[in-house]
């Protein structure tokens, strides 16, 4: 993906995303690649440490999810989870970004 194709999908302005990825490479988990599809753009690319990295703060999300749902049985959470993808797709929030990321860098 590019940077470009990220900001979009972040709700960023493309020069905040220039920082984070900037950041990102300085802790050595993402890196900036040339394309394949096009040389005047650059994908982005997990490192070794930065996909290790995600992994982990991805078991520690979903284990914060199960005690956080600790009291819901599967189809409690099941349901939890519809109700909450509507009130998502009713504020137009896109998927898998938090809303958050659309406010950052503004005051």
């Amino acid at each position: 993906m590019s940077q470009q194709q990220l900001a979009t999908l972040l709700g960023l302005h493309p020069s905040r995303l220039v920082a984070l990825v900037d950041d990102l490479e300085g802790r050595g988990l993402a890196e900036r690649r040339e394309s394949p599809d096009d040389r005047r753009t650059h994908a982005l690319a997990l490192t070794e440490d930065g996909k290790k990295t995600l992994a982990e703060a991805m078991r520690i999300s979903s284990k914060h999810q199960d005690e956080l749902c600790a009291a819901l049985d599967a189809k409690e959470r099941e349901q939890l989870a519809q109700l909450l993808e509507k009130i998502a797709q009713q504020q137009g929030l896109t998927p898998g970004v938090h809303p958050g990321f659309s406010k950052m860098g503004k005051k």
